[in-house]
This record gives C-alpha cells, structure tokens and sequence, in this order.
C-alpha cells in the first residue's frame, strides 16, 4: 500500500462510479497501471464493494433511530442468535458489536413512529436476549460518510 493505492481509495471512495480513465488522470496513471492496481486493491481485500446510496427519506425510511441494545447473557449463541435476528430485521441498516454498557448499537430506519413502535415491540421486544434498550432519534446528521 503505497500513496498512489491511498489515492485511489480515497477517491473511489468520494465517487464509486468514476471511470476508469478519470481515476487514473487524478492519481497520476495511465488507465492501464489504474485500472491493475484497482483490481488488486479489489483481490487483496481492501475494497469490499461499490454499491449506490439511497435517498430513504424518498424510499419511506423517514426516521432513523439509534438503538443501544443490551443482552440478558454474555454466551456467544445469544450474540449469534441475536445477530441472525438483525439481519432478518429489515429495518436494521446496521447492526455494531460495541463495547461499553451495551453489546450492541443499531441504525433502524422506518417509515414514522409507529412504524418504530411495532419494531420495538414486536421486533426487539420478543427476543429473549434482549434484557435492555435505549432508543435515540436522529433529528438529522450533518455529516455520513458511510458509503
């Protein structure tokens, strides 16, 4: 990893969809050399993947609520049962393993509050992991840069 691939990852990173061609005229390469040492920044693990970012608030993911969650136990197939519930949980964008006072932070993105209601409940509130949670509603975010 040299300057030229922290160029490169920097500024795929801004903008997935530059090509090729105007990758290489930023970072100084001819498109040839480019495109190699994107490739093997692909085959080495430190791209992960381009994907499109969304407007949810136009997709009726109006609300976004953080969600510190706390496990009744510390065994690994509560965290394991408890992950595989958040991945089946369309509402959660992001499910984090913290440290702290909590086992976990989760970004839940619903339409209104009522939709986050039901998830509450009906979601978090029927695992028998979940011992405790503390919700808190982004009134904005004035910067994300999660791609």
């Amino acid at each position: 990893m040299d300057s030229i691939d922290r160029k490169i990852l920097q500024t795929l990173e801004r903008d997935g969809r530059i090509s090729n061609t105007n990758l290489a005229g930023q970072v100084g390469l001819s498109a040839s050399a480019c495109l190699r040492r994107t490739q093997d920044l692909e085959q080495n693990g430190y791209i992960k993947g381009y994907r499109a970012i969304l407007d949810r608030s136009r997709l009726g993911g109006e609300v976004t609520v953080f969600v510190m969650v706390g496990l009744s136990a510390q065994l690994s197939k509560d965290a394991r049962e408890f992950e595989a519930a958040m991945e089946a949980a369309e509402e959660v964008r992001e499910c984090h393993n913290i440290t702290g006072s909590v086992e976990y932070l989760l970004r839940v993105e619903v339409d209104s509050l009522a939709s986050y209601k039901s998830f509450h409940t009906d979601t978090l509130g029927v695992l028998p992991q979940v011992a405790r949670m503390t919700s808190h509603i982004s009134l904005g975010s004035s910067k994300d840069k999660r791609a």
